[in-house]
């Protein structure tokens, strides 16, 4: 067993390119995307300048996020360390873009299948060296068994500086930069200015620092990205959609057992059959919105055929398939007229919804690249959330059928919403990190300020709280039109948390 790294030295590199060009010639990459690139990082002010240029790529780490989230092992470890990946297994989730803290994954427009640097893998099993190593005129990427205490990169690693790129993430990368600028390693302190870059227009798929984060974090930004390559973001409104789809599901029948519990299982319109249909429209809708979202849908069946359990994505798509079971059960018993077997069920219904609401938070938790979402406050937010749409999709359904306990329905959204609002509140002053203190910037001040505030905030909360809490929270046109804007307001929180989680700039 071997353990292949890379040793980049920066104090030789004079970025020309060629370990770019040869690995775009080596595995006909794209136009637009690379498994490896070239960074400039400028700093200085005239005429004490530098420049300084760092290769990009896959860490390769033993550790290795991507593969703990890729939910077919479409990545996985070969014998060298080196972490590879199969075309044929890939379902274009994108996940592992978002695991990764490096931004080293790519969706080929070509395959629709996530690629990287795989270390010319094909190559080295055959006793080649890679096509970046083999081009570079100054021995400036050096590779080898860091097993090995008698290789090259072994002994460049133990006797000389090196760095790492994002070692807080505890993924024991093994890609290592000797004589590098600290600032070419973290994105975060450098920008892209607004006069753009050398030989490249800018586009807003560049990963840099925006105003907003430059002018409100403070110091940090010490210089000026003058080259590097576009990361489109990964996740957009699909997955925001699903976030609020699932929870209406969860939220429906976790209303419709609470009526159960309170002694309601014989209305079959309000604790039935109707919450059992509307929950399996959501949850359908839940995994329509989850197969669109995927590069190779027809392949979405891997999940299930080729599962890696590990990944939060095959768990969470176990739960939902139990979830619909249990609920297409509750609905068909009530249709039976066997309401009496309701309350047995009304127990695992109420665990099955809490854990369809919640899964996302350990989903999100394996997206090592992305620091908002790493919160220990998610997974009860997303079970608040739950409580808030279960409890406006009764408000709404009040205008149809009569809703048995509407004081009951009326005091958990109450609780629901009030709960949401604390955990928002501190999740905004909580900043665990320089990532999260910038992807919150840019949620609350920055592109997304006013899905946060005029959506989450005025729409999904002070609206509801304030016609639930009045008279108005008495009738049933008050209770539904705070059931619709509770709902739109949760989509506008989603979409923004989701955006700016992804707003912070990886490479």
């Amino acid at each position: 067993m071997t353990r292949l790294g890379f040793v980049l030295a920066s104090d030789s590199c004079i970025g020309c390119h060629a370990c770019t060009v040869a690995c775009k010639s080596e595995h006909d990459v794209p136009l637009g995307v690379n498994r490896t690139w070239l960074k400039y990082v400028e700093t200085g002010s005239f005429p004490n300048t530098g420049r300084s240029f760092t290769v990009m790529r896959c860490n390769h780490c033993d550790d290795a996020p991507c593969m703990t989230i890729c939910p077919t092992s479409a990545l996985h470890r070969a014998s060298n360390g080196v972490v590879d990946f199969d075309d044929s297994r890939c379902i274009g989730c994108k996940a592992c873009m978002n695991a990764c803290p490096y931004d080293a994954l790519y969706i080929n427009p070509e395959t629709n299948t996530a690629h990287k640097c795989n270390f010319c893998n094909h190559r080295v099993e055959v006793g080649l060296e890679p096509a970046c190593v083999v081009v570079c005129p100054t021995h400036a990427i050096i590779t080898g068994d860091l097993d090995d205490p008698n290789s090259e990169i072994s002994k460049i690693v133990a006797r000389d500086k090196v760095s790492v790129r994002a070692p807080e993430q505890g993924t024991n990368p093994k890609v290592f930069y000797r004589g590098v600028d600290q600032a070419a390693l973290d994105p975060t302190r450098t920008r892209i200015t607004d006069d753009g870059m050398i030989w490249a227009d800018t586009t807003k798929d560049h990963p840099t620092i925006t105003n907003v984060m430059a002018e409100h974090s403070g110091s940090g930004v010490i210089g000026r990205t003058a080259y590097t390559t576009t990361h489109p973001m990964t996740w957009k409104s699909k997955v925001s959609g699903y976030l609020v789809t699932k929870a209406v599901a969860a939220g429906v029948m976790a209303m419709a057992a609470l009526m159960v519990i309170l002694g309601h299982g014989d209305s079959a319109s309000a604790a039935g059959v109707f919450p059992a249909v509307v929950a399996g429209v959501f949850t359908a809708i839940t995994g329509v919105l989850l197969v669109a979202d995927l590069k190779q849908p027809s392949r979405f069946l891997f999940i299930l055929t080729k599962s890696n359990t590990s990944s939060w994505l095959v768990r969470g798509a176990w739960i939902l398939g139990a979830f619909a079971a249990v609920t297409g059960l509750w609905g068909l018993l009530d249709l039976t007229g066997s309401n009496s077997a309701l309350p047995w069920l009304a127990l695992p219904q109420v665990v099955l919804a809490a854990g369809v609401a919640g899964y996302t938070a350990f989903l999100f938790g394996q997206c090592e690249g992305r620091d908002l979402w790493q919160t220990p406050l998610l997974l009860p937010t997303l079970l608040a959330q739950a409580v808030v749409a279960g409890g406006a999709s009764y408000g709404i359904l009040g205008l149809i059928i009569e809703v048995p306990e509407p004081g009951a329905v009326r005091i958990a959204s109450l609780g629901g919403l009030g709960a949401l609002a604390l955990l928002i509140g501190t999740e905004l002053v909580s900043h665990g990190s320089r990532s999260v203190e910038l992807a919150t910037l840019e949620m609350t001040r920055g592109a997304y300020a006013r899905h946060f505030w005029l959506g989450g905030v005025v729409l999904g909360l002070v609206i509801p709280i304030a016609l639930l809490a009045s008279p108005a929270g008495g009738s049933s046109a008050g209770v539904a039109i705070a059931g619709v804007s509770a709902l739109i307001g949760l989509f506008a929180y989603e979409d923004a948390y989701v955006r700016a989680g992804q707003s912070v700039p990886l490479s």
